[in-house]
């Protein structure tokens, strides 16, 4: 990818939604920001308060549920993701 995370943050690429529930295709302009991602990328996790290494939860490939608008939006090899702390993960896709 090109970029090493530091502690526990996560790479993720959003899920692009083009069309409604009807099945109306929806501009990009009038699309709601995506919560819903891939998991790109991982950093190593935190430390706690006594040094241990607290391993991250989500890994390469899940599919998560993140705060709408959380993290910071980045452009990599021409692709759009976004960097989020994994406190901000909500949820782990099945």
């Amino acid at each position: 990818m090109g970029v090493r995370l530091l502690e526990n943050r996560v790479l993720i690429s959003p899920l692009q939604e083009e069309t409604s529930n009807g099945g109306i295709l929806i501009p990009t302009a009038a699309q709601q920001k995506s919560d819903t991602g891939t998991v790109k990328s991982v950093g190593v996790g935190k430390r706690d308060d006594k040094g241990q290494l607290v391993p991250m939860t989500v890994k390469v490939g899940d599919k998560v549920m993140y705060n709408k608008y959380s993290g910071t939006e980045v452009k990599l090899q021409g692709e759009a993701l976004i960097i989020v702390s994994e406190n901000d993960i909500i949820g782990i896709l099945d």
